[in-house]
């Protein structure tokens, strides 16, 4: 860590010196200004260098070997379980799953818990702000079992309906998926509550983490839920490798997702029997150079502090939303700054997103210009795209303002 930080307050000018990818110029004389960590965070030293290191010193592979290299490595891999575990509050790190990814923790539970318990006439609610990965694994499982799938709706101001969220309730969904942050709107639902109206529903409860545990407190034994998924790119770590984390008794009680090497206890030639938690989800060599990226990851975040680095994200909106209603021609969505993350997702009247983002690149700024892996949602905006600028905890105000020069940039180009 570079500086120490205090529990309230980050250095940021310190945190950036972590980040070697913040040193380069995208073409010469022009500094990167990186506004796309909804879509991947930036890696800091102390993550490359664990990563290096354990290439360089202790690899081997896990689990299977009585060799010092092997002993090493199960170490840390499981060490970096352990961590991952207590940065969202779990109890075991045995309910701790490594998937390549938040999607596929997800089609994990889908194919895994919903291939068990849903059925002909069932439901699974969701909601009208989904990321793709939280509709098609449902939409690909319903086809093949028959329930049905229903989407709460949003209020004007693009957060949860939950009254029409508790009407839907009523119809006693088997299971409720939800993003506790939106990776479009930045909304940040009401995850606690919405649980408790799902349990007391008779649901279960599955959260789509992937953009709330990179950047505020998540814990799921205060949040009561049944899964959480996220990934490690999002929060400083490597790619390739994901999470979830289940209520024990659920994860016990599901099937195998994929079979081979590392998820048996015994194979016979007419049968198997499956390893104990959570081994029976983690077939084959797992990535184990990725974990330890990950442990580093959450040791970094955790040294800064969640609170800290969700109260300077906070700050980044605040300016960036109040900057950007000053723009002409600009629409952000998405709800006021209290109730978001630091996503700001918006349109520049008359300027295709894609148009808008090729400028702004042209300038070092690094934005998203698409659907963002959210087609039903744009459809219901009536949007085919919208230009996202997303924040973290290497972002600064002065980031902000060279984003809104750039605006006035692509203005001139389209006057």
């Amino acid at each position: 860590m570079a500086v120490p930080q205090t529990l309230d307050t980050l250095d940021v000018g310190a945190i950036r010196k972590d980040f070697p990818i913040l040193k380069r110029e995208t073409q010469e004389g022009v500094q990167l200004v990186y506004l796309d960590s909804a879509a991947s965070s930036q890696k800091p030293e102390q993550v490359i260098h664990a990563m290096s290191r354990f290439y360089e010193t202790e690899y081997s592979n896990v689990h299977r070997g009585i060799h010092t290299l092997a002993e090493e490595a199960t170490a840390a891999f499981e060490s970096a379980r352990d961590r991952v575990a207590e940065f969202v509050g779990a109890e075991s790190s045995r309910q701790i799953v490594f998937t390549r990814n938040a999607t596929e923790a997800i089609n994990l539970v889908a194919n895994s818990w919903g291939r068990a318990n849903l059925g002909e006439g069932d439901l699974v609610l969701l909601t009208q702000m989904e990321h793709h990965s939280n509709i098609v694994p449902w939409q690909m499982m319903a086809s093949e079992l028959g329930f049905k799938i229903e989407y709460a709706p949003m209020t004007d101001d693009q957060r949860i309906d939950l009254a029409e969220y508790g009407a839907l309730l009523e119809r006693q969904p088997k299971l409720v998926g939800f993003t506790q942050m939106s990776n479009v709107l930045g909304t940040i639902n009401p995850v606690a509550e919405m649980a408790e109206m799902a349990h007391a529903a008779g649901a279960v409860v599955l959260v789509d983490g992937a953009q709330s545990v990179p950047h505020m407190v998540v814990n799921v034994a205060d949040l009561d839920i049944d899964f959480l998924a996220f990934s490690a790119h999002k929060l400083c770590g490597p790619s390739g490798i994901g999470a979830l984390y289940g209520r024990r008794e659920l994860l016990e009680e599901m099937p195998p997702f994929m079979g081979g090497g590392e998820m048996i206890k015994r194979v016979q030639f007419d049968a198997f029997v499956a390893a104990e938690l959570p081994s029976k989800f983690e077939a084959g060599t797992p990535p184990i150079a990725q974990a330890i990226g990950f442990g580093a990851a959450v040791d970094y975040l955790s040294k800064l502090g969640m609170p800290a680095i969700r109260q300077h994200e906070q700050e980044m909106i605040e300016r960036a939303l109040e900057q950007l209603e000053e723009v002409p021609g600009v629409r952000v969505y998405g709800p006021a700054a209290e109730h978001k993350g630091g996503v700001a997702a918006f349109t520049l009247a008359d300027t295709h997103p894609h148009d808008v983002a090729q400028i702004l690149d042209r300038r070092g700024i690094a934005v998203r210009a698409g659907h963002h892996c959210a087609m039903p949602l744009h459809e219901k905006l009536g949007l085919p795209a919208t230009t996202r600028a997303s924040f973290y905890l290497y972002n600064t105000p002065e980031e902000i303002d060279s984003l809104i020069e750039g605006l006035y940039a692509v203005r001139e180009v389209f006057a």
